[in-house]
């Protein structure tokens, strides 16, 4: 559909790969471990402060979503894929997709961010609410570790109206000027923000009952390591798709049956019925 998009995307995925290897090693505990997956990432917040990348109250952000995620089964469930799916089609049918970046997420899924842009052809740009030019710098930095070619937010020529902190400060060819936005890990009030300046929204949030969530186009209720992956892969399967096609996955999607369906596995767990 882009035509930059297939000659790219192998040297990137091994890029990722490379980048997901090193964040690994970096943990002193087997992968066999039942708490593995959830140490490792504790350890990429951690080590996202000792770098200058989040701040210590993205810990507490990482722990009450860890709570959400086990009480999800620690699975991407049925809903949430279908959600990943809707959301890989909006991407592939906008004119200017960007995937928003805070601190969390430049720490937990560096490569996974790289790796959806490739697949979309989107823009990455850096949006924090603790909002410091080194600290946008950083991460702009740390992207680029992980293959990023171009990082948006240092500009901040534009504002989101209606915002008086720092997340209202975006770029003007980035954010500002987008059609469809991927907000993981997002703030309720930028993001009904951003939905009232018109804009697609694509939330990733563990807590369907969040603002976020609630406002998004798009709620994927789902741990954002799976989730970026997992709309990556479908905007690869989707690719060079008719429109016609995309046009049909994105009006199908049922976004309140997506959050009815989360919301019913955190109050009644995995049961037989499908979701």
């Amino acid at each position: 559909m882009r035509t930059r998009r297939a000659a790219r995307r192998g040297a990137v995925f091994l890029a990722v790969r490379g980048g997901l290897a090193r964040m690994s090693d970096e943990v002193d505990v087997p992968e066999d471990h039942p708490r593995y997956q959830s140490l490792l990432t504790r350890h990429r917040i951690e080590a996202g402060v000792e770098k200058g990348i989040t701040s210590t109250q993205g810990l507490i952000a990482e722990g009450r979503g860890e709570a959400f995620d086990y009480l999800l089964g620690e699975e991407t469930i049925p809903s949430a894929d279908r959600a990943a799916r809707a959301a890989a089609a909006h991407f592939l049918l906008a004119e200017h997709p960007v995937i928003s970046v805070n601190g969390n997420v430049a720490a937990l899924v560096p490569g996974e961010v790289v790796e959806l842009a490739e697949a979309t052809d989107a823009d990455i740009e850096v949006n924090l609410f603790g909002r410091t030019e080194e600290r946008v710098r950083a991460i702009a930095a740390h992207l680029r570790e992980y293959g990023a070619s171009e990082v948006k937010g240092l500009t901040a020529d534009a504002r989101i109206p209606g915002l008086s902190h720092e997340r209202a400060k975006v770029d003007r060819d980035g954010i500002y000027d987008a059609d469809v936005v991927l907000v993981p890990l997002e703030d309720g009030d930028r993001a009904e923000a951003l939905g009232e300046m018109g804009k697609t929204e694509v939330v990733i949030d563990l807590n369907p009952l969040s603002r976020s969530a609630r406002v998004a186009t798009v709620p994927i209720i789902d741990n954002i390591l799976r989730a970026l992956p997992n709309v990556a892969r479908h905007a690869r399967d989707l690719s060079g798709s008719p429109r016609e096609t995309l046009t049909e996955i994105v009006e199908g999607f049922d976004r309140e049956g997506a959050l009815d369906a989360a919301e019913r596995r955190l109050r009644e767990g995995a049961t037989r019925e499908s979701e």
